[in-house]
């Protein structure tokens, strides 16, 4: 196996998290919810939106700030959450980049 395969099977690994997160359909409301709502929303006005439980609600945001898609910033009392798709999406268009070019080499894979 080559060095470049051996990095994009990296990539994959690092990914893996990442595409995790997506797959839930709650944490795909609140990634919409947010991109929305530019000046972030608190966990009620999120929950209102959606149906689910405030705890509920806090755990896919816990989730989804562990994984970069998201950070808190604290307006008085209330902790507001915004979108920061930033280092997350660069990761997966670098995994992206990276399989493309493995498609392009030497031996190319079918692009159907």
């Amino acid at each position: 196996m080559s060095q470049r395969t051996e990095h994009v099977l990296q990539q994959f690994k690092e990914c893996i998290p990442l595409l995790e997160v997506l797959t839930d359909e709650n944490r795909q409301a609140i990634i919409l919810l947010l991109a929305q709502n530019k000046s972030g929303l608190n966990v009620n006005s999120i929950s209102g939106h959606i149906s689910l439980s405030r705890p509920a609600v806090s755990h896919h945001l816990k989730v989804l700030k562990q994984s970069g898609y998201i950070k808190s910033e604290k307006k008085g009392v209330e902790n507001y959450y915004v979108l920061t798709v930033r280092k997350p999406l660069e990761q997966l268009k670098s995994l992206i980049t990276s399989v493309e070019a493995e498609c392009d080499g030497p031996q190319g894979l079918s692009k159907d």
